[in-house]
């Protein structure tokens, strides 16, 4: 290998000086790269729904900060990727192998040192996020082959002392109200107040999940999984199935009002003066018609039949989230 007529190089194995412009240089990008990461995690809040309860902001600082850290991460490799190739290209025509250069124990320990302050970071911020919000209550496993009495000590016709019962099925969701007796496959909830809900699956595995809550809980047959929140602005919103469950997950979903106190009342009153009758059901609606067809396709699940209701509400007002 010849060396470049004016051009010396260094001896193999010799680490090359920095320079103290190459120094600030540095320090200037990684100072860019700082101020990128906090403006991306700032404005990553708009990438995401309103925030409705309590638990937003909290899971929404999180993920800024998750975003800011991958913001980081991302620029430094892709910096040091682009130097790499603009500043150390072989020269025209050069085939020689490069240099044999052995390993440098203080960047192997830099590069180990760093993603791992990361990842514990985001693992500590993570826990204290779960702590602060502390949404599950406890687990009771019910029997729902012969619901006589389940292992929680209740009877089969009382709830424990929570506000809604969720019950989710193939697929449709219905609410009950047991304090004021009356159903619903809409869900209605009193601004700034804590409610629990007590989930419960009649099949397979569905998941409670309202984006501007910010919050999910998988729904698991054969137990009632207590789960608390506080909603925290007014509005309608969409909740969804989050679990795969089936052929018509995807209609598997129920408007969530979120209104003042007085207005919930007055809702509770005039939904338990209403008669019982069939709540929605897109995915029955959507069956029906498949099976009119000549060809109705596939064969899959009948959907379950809609759930008698108080108020069936509506599946065609607008939502923010």
């Amino acid at each position: 290998m010849t060396n470049t007529p004016g051009r010396s190089k260094p001896p193999v194995g010799a680490r090359p000086a920095i320079s103290r412009l190459g120094l600030v240089a540095l320090v200037g990008w990684i100072a860019l790269l700082v101020l990128l990461s906090w403006w991306v995690a700032k404005v990553s809040h708009q990438w995401l729904p309103v925030q409705a309860s309590t638990a937003a902001p909290l899971v929404d600082g999180l993920f800024s900060f998750e975003t800011g850290v991958g913001t980081f991460v991302f620029g430094g490799v892709v910096s040091v990727m682009v130097w790499v190739i603009v500043m150390h290209r072989a020269e025209k025509y050069d085939e020689s192998d490069a240099e044999p250069i052995e390993g440098n124990t203080r960047l192997e320990v830099i590069w180990t040192a760093i993603p791992l302050l990361l990842v514990m970071a985001i693992a500590v911020y993570a826990m204290r996020v779960n702590t602060s919000l502390g949404v599950l209550g406890p687990m009771e496993h019910i029997h729902l082959a012969n619901p006589i009495e389940d292992q929680g000590g209740y009877p089969a016709d009382q709830l424990p002392p929570e506000q809604v019962e969720v019950i989710a099925r193939q697929w449709s969701w219905e609410f009950r109200y047991p304090d004021a007796n009356i159903s619903s496959t809409e869900l209605h909830l009193p601004v700034d107040q804590p409610v629990t809900f007590r989930l419960v699956s009649d099949d397979v595995i569905h998941g409670f999940y309202i984006p501007a809550f910010r919050l999910k809980q998988d729904v698991i047959p054969g137990r009632a999984i207590n789960f608390n929140l506080t909603p925290s602005r007014e509005g309608r919103y969409r909740l969804r199935d989050s679990q795969f469950s089936g052929t018509w997950f995807a209609t598997n979903q129920a408007d969530v009002v979120v209104e003042s106190a007085e207005a919930y009342q007055a809702w509770l009153k005039t939904a338990a003066s209403q008669p019982l009758q069939p709540g929605l059901s897109d995915a029955m609606t959507e069956f029906t018609a498949r099976q009119q067809l000549k060809n109705p396709g596939w064969a899959t699940v009948p959907p379950a039949p809609p759930p008698q209701v108080n108020v069936p509400g509506s599946n065609t007002l607008p939502h923010d989230a």
